[in-house]
């Protein structure tokens, strides 16, 4: 480099260094930094779904902290057990979760089933779709939140809506709604490092021609703000004689923006059991050599663990130290890197002064808060 041009970098340089000064003077401290000064922005950490396969499809582990995420798909595909499952691994690291059970369909048994603690969880059922926003909003600014699962979209009824009648039109409410919160949410929601979960519906779109005709409720912009959107579909039932035990379902990553878009995970969901890890385990095992397969019989280095898949999947769940030795091969053949340990929890995060501030010492305005202590106290009872 010439003379000429160092002195012009060096200018640059000053003048650069002058305006972060200036900015940080303006908006305070680490309003704007180098990526290199603060290297853990450059890892998303992440918690992980319950699902090595999904996990692995997901890039980092899981779904990732500080983003809002969506889960999409035909009733009874496994949605609500996912988020479940999302929700005791993470209070298996120390987590706190809270569960916005718009469409009061919560089963506290299930839950249970699937190794969520349900005395632990904060559980809100809000009337109003804008009630179940600001309580979600109230708990993500207290940054004490890892995981906030909101279910669904299509339950956050506007309160117009609520109070109008039967046929009444209200084009395009929940939209608006939904824009807004999220225009407000997503910046605390990064800041706070809470993994927040929006359980969607799907709908026809009328005279379609040619493409899908299925659309998700609430407008467009989820879609947008959403980090990762995982389509979920049931494609085989599990059966045992004539009985049904189970369902394999397929998850598709539709949009990443923490890792490459576009994988597929394959997984069982037993209806008395929810996801079987167990079962991904060895189907991954397989896939990556670990356990071989010939005919019938499956074999884990010189010993025969089992004939056929269901009788190795419960000697998997029944040797947890084997199982466990598998899973560290897996993920290290996957590249998985650990993303999921807890990280520290901010300080609460103050409300943005605006033109409503002083509406804050009404009644009205701490409504929500009542409702979470409501609702969490007949939850636990």
């Amino acid at each position: 480099m010439s003379v000429q041009s160092q002195k012009e970098l060096n200018v640059k340089n000053q003048a650069l260094d002058a305006a972060m000064l200036q900015i940080e003077k303006q908006f305070g401290k680490g309003s704007i930094m180098r990526l290199g000064d603060n290297p853990a922005k450059a890892q998303i950490p992440a918690i992980s779904t319950g699902s090595l396969e999904l996990d692995i499809a997901l890039g980092v582990g899981g779904v990732p902290r500080g983003r809002v995420v969506e889960i999409y798909g035909p009733e009874s595909s496994g949605k609500t057990t996912m988020t479940l499952h999302i929700i005791a691994e993470a209070q298996k690291t120390g987590g706190s979760v809270a569960f916005i059970d718009a469409e009061h369909a919560l089963d506290p048994a299930y839950a249970a089933r699937l190794g969520v603690k349900t005395e632990d969880m904060l559980v809100s059922q809000p009337d109003t779709g804008e009630e179940a926003l600001e309580i979600v909003e109230a708990l993500v600014r207290s940054g004490a939140l890892d995981v906030i699962v909101i279910d669904s979209v299509a339950a956050l009824v506007p309160k117009a809506e609520i109070d109008g009648d039967m046929g009444d039109s209200h084009m395009g409410l929940q939209a608006r709604l939904m824009s807004q919160a999220l225009r407000k949410l997503t910046g605390v929601i990064a800041k706070s490092n809470t993994c927040v979960i929006f359980i969607n519906q799907i709908r026809m779109k009328i005279g379609v021609m040619f493409g899908s005709p299925e659309t998700t409720t609430g407008g467009n912009a989820l879609k947008f703000y959403s980090s990762v959107r995982l389509d979920i579909r049931r494609i085989e039932t599990l059966k045992n004689g004539d009985d049904s035990i189970g369902s394999r379902v397929r998850v598709k990553v539709v949009k990443n923006k923490v890792a490459p878009p576009f994988k597929q995970a394959e997984f069982d969901i037993m209806y008395d059991a929810g996801i079987s890890r167990e079962g991904g385990v060895l189907d991954l095992a397989v896939k990556y050599d670990i356990i071989n397969k010939a005919g019938t019989w499956y074999s884990y280095g010189e010993d025969r663990i089992g004939q056929g898949r269901e009788n190795v999947r419960k000697y998997l769940r029944d040797n947890p130290s084997i199982n466990k030795e598998i899973e560290a091969k897996i993920k290290k053949e996957a590249g998985l890197t650990d993303n999921t340990a807890v990280t520290e929890k901010p300080a609460e995060i103050a409300k943005a002064p605006s033109a409503k501030t002083e509406t804050v010492s009404k009644p009205d305005a701490v409504k929500p808060a009542a409702v979470i202590n409501a609702v969490t106290e007949a939850a636990v009872e």
